[in-house]
């Protein structure tokens, strides 16, 4: 039986770019079937290659992010470097970049140079700030977006300062707009018959419109979000808790049905039965209240029994998992969560799996991230180099 086409197979996209926030659109894409051909540095390629835990010199968090792409090693700053990408962008359906607004510009390869080689190309550009306005210019990671685009700001206790989330989420974040900006220009000039575009996708902006209601309740009431911690108010009851054996839970009834079940639950049918509690309103005028009482219940228990009461009494409720918990957990095992990959010496390790989950063409992952260069000649001589061209390329040190 021969495996399901990938949804994204035929599609040939361009990675100019390093680190997180492009590299993570790309690796989306190619995990649903695009080839994927990755452009490095030949001085050590993309950083990310040396970034936190390593394996035989390598990090493990690379062999991940580059998985399903190919490497071939150019040099941007050589003129026939520069030529080889402009021919493959004429192949391209779409160049992904993440570098600073003008830099392709300046390399010969912006979006005037390459549309006119290739006017269906997209080319998604991922940048701190966008391509205009007065802050184009300036460098943006992933944590001057969070902070610009309102993460950080509320994220924390409002007795301390604000801190990040445990992971780069807003390169991540950026990521999936990217993706999904793609797919949407592909669309248009597949089926409307339209020219490629430019996705302009900011940092700033992806982190900016996930913050929910932000923004109208700022400019209807005057009111600014600030930390609240665990709670958010307006929303009860949802917190974390901490149990008997020092294991932290998350409750979450803030629905009317849920919360007569929790209080139940906790052998409080006065709690159910209040006609002041009967809605999120009235819940929340009471938080401190209520919060006081499921700390006790939750406290006097053991995780174990406090999960198995509530998941008995149909409230959402969950301990807050490390990756230890999620390697023994029977859900993740079931969806198939944890991938296994094969690493160079033939190691296999496990990884996140692809999502999301198509049930007729699903992503699967078939290599993880190459070593540098790996697939440059391949790639040379399926553009028409033959091995004389390619060794003089590195001889003058364009590849």
């Amino acid at each position: 039986m021969s495996l399901p086409v990938k949804p994204l197979a035929g599609v040939t996209v361009l990675e100019l770019g390093t680190l997180i926030a492009g590299p993570f659109c790309t690796r989306i894409l190619a995990e649903f079937g695009a080839r994927v051909i990755k452009i490095e540095s030949p001085d050590g390629g993309d950083p990310l290659r040396q970034w936190r835990k390593m394996y035989e010199g390598t990090s493990l968090w690379w062999y991940v992010q580059a998985r399903n792409k190919e490497s071939m090693t150019v040099n941007l700053k050589h003129p026939e470097g520069v030529e080889i990408v402009r021919k493959l962008a004429l192949q391209a359906d779409i160049v992904v970049e993440n570098f600073r607004p003008g830099v392709l510009e300046k390399l010969g390869l912006g979006w005037e140079v390459l549309s006119d080689l290739n006017p269906g190309l997209v080319m998604v550009r991922l940048s701190g700030f966008g391509q205009t306005g007065p802050y184009r210019d300036q460098p943006g990671f992933g944590a001057i977006g969070e902070s610009m685009g309102g993460l950080r700001y509320v994220t924390g206790f409002g007795d301390r300062p604000p801190v990040k989330t445990g992971v780069s989420i807003g390169d991540s974040i950026a990521a999936l707009w990217a993706a999904l900006g793609a797919l949407m220009a592909l669309r248009h000039r597949e089926v409307n018959g339209g020219r490629g575009q430019v996705v302009d996708v900011a940092l700033y902006e992806a982190v900016f419109a996930m913050m929910e209601s932000l923004v109208p309740e700022f400019d209807v009431f005057g009111f600014i979000r600030e930390r609240t911690g665990n709670v958010m108010p307006g929303i009860t009851p949802s917190n974390t808790h901490t149990t008997r054996d020092g294991r932290h839970v998350i409750v979450g009834a803030n629905g009317d049905a849920i919360f007569g079940r929790l209080m139940r639950a906790l052998d409080r049918p006065d709690l159910a039965e209040d006609t002041s509690l009967a809605t999120n309103a009235g819940r929340d005028a009471r938080a401190a209240e209520l919060y006081g009482v499921i700390d006790a219940w939750v406290g006097a228990r053991n995780m174990e029994d406090v999960l198995r009461i509530l998941k008995e009494a149909g409230v959402p409720a969950s301990h807050i998992y490390s990756v230890a918990d999620m390697f023994a957990d029977p859900q993740f095992v079931a969806r198939e969560m944890l991938q296994s990959m094969t690493l160079p010496d033939g190691k296999v390790f496990r990884a996140p799996a692809v999502v999301p989950k198509l049930q007729e063409t699903p992503g699967g992952v078939d290599s993880p991230g190459p070593a540098l260069g790996a697939h440059t000649r391949e790639i040379l001589v399926g553009l028409g180099y033959d091995d004389r061209a390619i060794d003089h390329l590195r001889e003058v040190g364009a590849i």
